[in-house]
């Protein structure tokens, strides 16, 4: 079955980097990504950018927009990105600058949609801060990814990132498809709700589970572990709105999948693992013929 893989970092962030070396054991290199996908029928990924300017400081709130893939020179061919934005850029004399570099970007075709580190950077999501990037959104008909739950940084504000916060912004913004990741995780079922009652919501189920074998055996064997996403995609029961994605390097891909297929019932697994993700991104039809 092939699949897309719809949440994955290619970016030189030192915790990424630490991840991939101490706890999912992966080659986190292009290359090592590109063996990942072939072994394990992935037929493209979509990038979340995300940079930072000093090695650790990840959420970086000196980074200029739009925020990429660095860690290797291009986007590689079996990629799209997700272009990553800093809302503190987005403010004093240079913000149209900010502005114009993010809309010239999302002409590329390589560009699939935008990404919020909602509870990275300390701005409601709903916030007017925003108000631009969904109008671009809404301009060049590109979803926008919104990280929600838990924060891979001590230094995030989770009252920011709780997926509660979307069911605002989907209201406010009904031209704009949204995309919540990671579930909203611990608020799965708070993020559930959100997804069944607003039309222009998805989710992912990325970056539920992050490290190696032992790790992930240790979670998928225990039933309380497992329920609490369950109850929440059947709560939903919108499986033609949730979407697959790894985070990747916080897990092997190969695991991940395992993962997911043991969570959703393997009727809806092609609609997962595959078909969704071309309703969400309508560029992702387009670059696939061009592979």
């Amino acid at each position: 079955m092939p699949i897309i893989d719809i949440h994955i970092h290619l970016s030189d962030i030192d915790s990424f980097h630490q991840t991939a070396r101490d706890l999912s054991k992966v080659d986190y290199t292009a290359a090592g990504l590109k063996a990942e996908f072939d072994k394990n029928d992935v037929v493209l990924g979509i990038g979340m950018g995300v940079t930072e300017q000093t090695k650790g400081a990840f959420p970086d709130s000196t980074s200029p927009n739009p925020m990429g893939l660095d860690l290797e020179d291009s986007v590689p061919p079996y990629l799209m990105e997700c272009v990553g934005i800093n809302p503190n850029m987005l403010t004093g004399k240079h913000a149209q600058e900010e502005l114009d570099r993010i809309e010239s970007r999302l002409q590329a075709p390589e560009v699939a949609g935008i990404k919020l580190y909602a509870g990275y950077y300390h701005h409601y999501v709903h916030d007017k801060i925003y108000s631009p990037i969904y109008e671009l959104a809404a301009k060049y008909r590109v979803p926008v990814v919104i990280h929600t739950g838990d924060t891979y940084s001590m230094n995030g504000l989770l009252k920011y990132s709780h997926p509660l916060t979307v069911d605002e912004l989907a209201y406010q913004q009904r031209g704009v498809n949204f995309m919540i990741c990671h579930l909203g995780d611990p608020w799965v079922m708070d993020a559930a709700e959100v997804v069944a009652k607003n039309p222009n919501v998805y989710a992912d189920l990325s970056g539920l589970v992050v490290g190696d074998r032992p790790h992930f055996e240790r979670f998928m064997n225990e039933p309380l572990f497992m329920d609490h996403f369950r109850r929440a995609l059947v709560y939903s029961d919108h499986y033609e709105k949730m979407l697959f994605g790894t985070d990747w390097p916080l897990a092997p891909i190969d695991l991940y999948a395992e993962f997911v297929r043991r969570l959703v019932p393997e009727q809806h697994h092609d609609k997962v693992f595959y078909e969704n993700a071309f309703g969400l991104f309508p560029r992702i039809q387009q670059r696939i013929s061009a592979l």
